[in-house]
């Protein structure tokens, strides 16, 4: 006989919870038990819908937020240029002339 888990569904997407065989899980390493807390399904639904609420959300605040807010150029100023520093190498010090003193 297969061991069976719960799988908790979603009330937000109509997903009710059930029994489910083990195998029905996805591999989850972060919980203790190392299976998903929902079947593959049921998370695929779940992911599903997410998804497509968070489209609609986009949806909704990208017609009226792109109406009410300034262009990008006009409010944020072009961001100067990087500017890297040459390869550093040792130099030969040549000292000044006269700067040791006479030798002689």
């Amino acid at each position: 006989m297969a061991d069976l888990r719960r799988c908790i569904g979603s009330t937000r997407f109509g997903i009710a919870t059930h029994e489910a065989p083990a195998e029905d899980f996805p591999a989850q390493p972060s919980q203790k038990d190392g299976l998903g807390r929902m079947c593959k399904t049921h998370w695929n639904q779940y992911a599903a819908g997410l998804a497509r609420d968070a489209k609609a959300r986009k949806a909704a605040d990208g017609g009226t937020a792109s109406e009410e807010s300034p262009t990008e150029s006009e409010t944020v100023p072009a961001p100067e240029p990087i500017r890297t520093r040459g390869m550093r190498g040792s130099k030969a010090v040549v000292p000044e002339a006269g700067s040791q003193g006479d030798a002689g």
